[in-house]
């Protein structure tokens, strides 16, 4: 006799993108399950980013768990039952089948095992058995950096799609709203989008009172061109956006960005932004906004000398660009990197750092370059009474005149890597408490 069967399980053979879609893990796990006859109780999933989904299926009579490396096609499972009506092998089975694995390899372990009489007094109740608890689900999306992560829990994928280009998902969070995915990386939610997207258009428009035409290198979510569309003087906006299904996504998806998709001063281009700043004519537009993401592991062409070379060409004298140039304080050493290339194609002394608090990127603190040919004072080349009265005009969640002015005001570890200087020690990874 024992007490439970345990089997191990080892799936090999699986496609990288069934094993990386959380969603289709847990509806596997859920679906193994109750082919064992077993009830479920909870599920809770992670799912990391780039690769690997973690989960286990809490059910009445023990747990299923997984943990996947979809870069080798691999799987393994643990499949934890006990009681006589219920039998692991069909769970087996389904898993096999539902994750298209080539081939498996099972072993199975009797735990609890002993041969004397149970004690009558000890055993447990059957009234929980008949009435099990609702089935709760918990799904998270963690973005793994090399050394924190960020995990938001969700209900499940209200889009995925795989272009030619990149993974997209709208992911449906509790904490956050919406939440655009791509190729892994959180690009914005509903609740904190309006942070950057502010900051990445206000600062340098509320500098060029007279700025008439704008450029946005990537923007396909429509936020940057929706706080570009406030000002009544804008003529045109040109968005460059390689992969059209991010901008169809984000029309269905986010109704609060996808309105400035329909006003006739944008011109939506579907292509590489260097490409496109190639055959661009000089001194085409006041201002430009980079809104690309990720140099180390996203498009680091757009993050070369020779891009910010063709955007400053593609400026009139004094014109501006506004650039996302990542948190300082993960990625010290590619931060500095992209302030020296600005610096080369703008001169020293020309790109100026700010900074925002996003909560859903990676540390909480997001900079942004500001970088202009001319010498400039970006922190106070602006009208406050005039910045105040369009902040409040137009109902900005966080931008106004203090908090542009406060932006440019940096801690000494950012000015340090600004200036090429060593960047912060990392902390002990031992530290002791005294009371």
């Amino acid at each position: 006799m024992s007490l439970g069967r345990h089997i191990l399980v080892e799936l090999y053979g699986s496609p990288a993108s069934v094993l990386n879609d959380v969603i289709r893990i847990e509806a596997c796990m859920v679906r193994a399950a109750r082919a064992a006859n077993a009830t479920v109780i909870n599920t809770s999933f992670h799912r990391f980013s780039p690769y690997g989904v973690s989960g286990v299926v809490v059910i009445h009579e023990s747990h299923l768990s997984i943990h996947t490396w979809p870069e080798y096609g691999f799987a393994a499972v643990d499949l934890f039952t006990c009681g006589d009506t219920i039998d692991p092998w069909p769970a087996y089975e389904a898993l096999k089948s539902d994750l298209e694995a080539a081939h498996g390899t099972t072993r199975e372990i009797d735990r609890g095992r002993f041969d004397g009489p149970t004690q009558a007094d000890a055993a447990p109740t059957q009234a929980a058995a008949e009435n099990p608890p609702a089935h709760i689900r918990n799904l998270w999306f963690t973005r793994r950096e090399e050394q924190i992560a960020l995990s938001l829990r969700h209900a499940g994928a209200l889009f995925q799609h795989q272009s030619p280009h990149q993974k997209i998902e709208v992911l449906d969070s509790y904490g956050y709203g919406k939440t655009l995915v791509i190729d892994g990386a959180i690009v914005c939610t509903e609740r904190d989008e309006h942070i950057y997207h502010e900051m990445i258009v206000h600062v340098p428009m509320q500098t060029r009172p007279d700025a008439r035409r704008a450029l946005v290198v990537g923007g396909g979510d429509g936020g940057a061109l929706r706080e570009l569309l406030r000002y009544q003087r804008i003529e045109e906006v040109v968005v460059v956006e390689l992969d059209d299904a991010v901008v169809s996504a984000c029309r269905k998806h986010f109704p609060a960005l996808a309105p400035a998709f329909d006003d006739p001063r944008l011109s939506l281009q579907i292509a590489d932004g260097f490409d496109f700043l190639q055959t661009c004519p000089a001194e085409s537009f006041d201002l430009a906004i980079v809104d690309v993401a990720n140099p180390a592991g996203g498009p680091q062409h757009l993050f070369s000398e020779p891009f910010y070379g063709r955007v400053r060409e593609s400026l009139v004298p004094g014109g501006v660009m506004a650039a996302q140039t990542e948190p300082p304080a993960l990625d010290s050493g590619t931060f500095s990197e992209i302030y020296r290339r600005q610096e080369t194609v703008f001169g020293t002394g020309n790109v100026h750092c700010y900074l925002a608090c996003i909560p859903t990127y990676a540390t909480g603190l997001l900079s942004f370059s500001y970088a202009t040919a001319e010498l400039a004072d970006p922190q106070n080349d602006i009208v406050p009474a005039r910045a105040r009265r369009f902040a409040d005009a137009h109902g900005l969640q966080y931008y106004n005149d203090e908090i542009h002015k406060a932006a440019f005001v940096l801690p000494p570890y950012v000015i340090r890597l600004l200036r090429g200087e060593t960047p912060m020690p990392a902390r002990s990874e031992h530290r002791q408490y005294r009371g």
